[in-house]
């Protein structure tokens, strides 16, 4: 036996595969997966793996000092102090700081934070869109999505709301976007961290620190935490390895709104679809002392949910109550399964379709084609498309500049006023804009009856639209 084998024989086998460092991250990385594929049963899985802390970034989001819905101010207090913990630790360890409350770069403008972020040298690739919000990546596209947060998700007695709204303006808050700076109970440490809420800035820090793993943490998940440019989609779509603080989160979900569940399961099904379409998630015990954090208003017995087993109805009763998806073009007939042949009455749809780059610079074109009988009418995020015959069948109206948000989803709203005998909608809308149409062949919503309040919802398209009827130009 050689000096060298003797050598090697004296070193342990830890320090021969690599072993971790002290500092490093020992996660267990939990996701949701098809187990065999296409069978329809979901299992959940995990992965033990160590990320270096100097390699990791640590992101939070949105964590503001108030909002417009109570309970979430509530909810975010709560774990709050947890996450300002985890943020101590990580910093100890090494890893790069990043908080993000959005809108609220004012008041930062003249902290070291704010222009040590600002002066990253710039990347030598800035990804595309890389600044722009993301409403969903390829994994999500046959993804149908879990909960209804259309009315914004506000989950607040409507007593206690009005109180709330009152005291806002007392405060000299704007009720429907209060916030001004992050939290105070998440502190900044103004020597190490980083403030930013710009996609660019952000990539820049990372490129600089070479950080190869990011944690987010921070509200909302089914909002903000997926889709800001700095948020889960953008990490994924750019090569980043990214995991979700699960117990550090937090969604605007209101159980008035369908799967009607709690508030806290339907956070969950959220957790659940990002853990299958979008990346994997982690707890806080994974990085300090304790448990991992449960709120103490979650008085659920079972928690951790997959997905609740609502089965989808047809009646006319519930397509007149909420919103269901339809593919278009499709007949009565398949959409109700077989509830309806035909349809007289008046009939609601809407998608939500990203406007990249300049596509829409001199507005969009929307073609219909329909039955010469049906009545027709469109908004654009809210905005009235004013309608003409089209001379070989149907209608087009022009959708104004003006009423578009470019390299952002837009809602598109279609009231039609179906005539007996019109066994469905043969022909999906179009919309053209600079050098290319999109036809918009896929999944709707649709609903029956008729309200005006539908031909909009509260919050922009791009926090209560959702991905499963998104379109957009390839």
């Amino acid at each position: 036996m050689n000096l060298r084998s003797l050598v090697a024989m004296s070193v342990p086998l830890t320090l021969l595969v690599g072993a971790a460092r002290a500092d490093d991250f020992q996660l267990v990385l939990r996701s949701i997966a098809e187990q065999p594929p296409g069978a329809g049963k979901l299992v959940r899985q995990t992965e033990r793996q160590n990320w270096k802390a100097q390699e990791t970034a640590v992101i939070v989001c949105d964590t503001w000092d108030l909002h417009h819905c109570l309970n979430a101010v509530r909810r975010l207090e709560e774990f709050a102090p947890r996450l300002n913990d985890v943020l101590i630790d990580a910093r100890r360890r090494g890893a790069t700081i990043i908080h993000s409350p959005s809108d609220c770069m004012p008041a930062y403008a003249d902290h070291p934070a704010r222009k040590r972020a600002q002066s990253a040298p710039v990347a030598a690739e800035l990804p595309k869109d890389i600044a722009h919000w993301c409403s969903r990546i390829p994994a999500e596209e046959e993804a149908i999505y879990p909960i209804d947060q259309s009315d914004g998700g506000e989950d607040d007695d409507p007593a206690e709301h009005a109180d709330w709204v009152a005291e806002l303006k007392a405060m000299g808050r704007n009720p429907g976007t209060p916030w001004k700076t992050q939290s105070e109970l998440i502190a900044i440490d103004a020597e190490r961290d980083f403030i930013s809420d710009r996609g660019d800035e952000v990539w820049n820090i990372l490129r600089e620190r070479g950080v190869k793993h990011v944690i987010l943490a921070g509200v909302h998940t089914n909002m903000c935490v997926l889709g800001r440019p700095f948020g889960l989609r953008q990490m994924v779509r750019n090569g980043i390895q990214v995991a979700l603080l699960r117990d550090m989160t937090d969604s605007m979900y209101n159980p008035q709104r369908w799967p009607y569940v709690d508030h806290f399961t339907g956070n969950d099904l959220v957790i659940a679809h990002v853990e299958r379409f979008v990346c994997p998630t982690i707890t806080s015990d994974q990085i300090i002392a304790g448990q991992t954090f449960r709120s103490k208003y979650d008085r659920r017995e079972k928690t951790d949910l997959l997905q609740v087993g609502v089965a989808p109805r047809v009646d006319r009763a519930t397509l007149q109550n909420r919103w269901s998806l339809v593919e278009l073009p499709g007949k009565w007939e398949r959409w109700t399964k077989g509830a309806y042949t035909d349809y007289q009455g008046t009939a609601w749809y809407r998608c939500a379709v990203r406007v990249p780059g300049d596509w829409g610079a001199n507005g969009l074109k929307l073609l219909m084609r329909h039955d010469d009988a049906e009545s027709v009418r469109a908004w654009c995020n809210g905005v009235a498309v004013s309608l003409a015959t089209e001379e070989s069948g149907g209608s087009f109206g022009l959708i104004p500049e003006t009423a578009l948000v470019q390299n952002d989803a837009n809602l598109l709203v279609i009231r039609v006023e179906h005539q007996p005998g019109v066994q469905g909608w043969k022909h999906p809308p179009e919309l053209a804009g600079k050098d290319s149409t999109l036809t918009l062949k896929g999944r709707w919503h649709l609903r029956l009856g008729d309200d005006p309040a539908w031909s909009n919802i509260p919050l922009p398209a791009r926090f209560g639209a959702p991905p499963d009827i998104l379109f957009e130009p390839r």
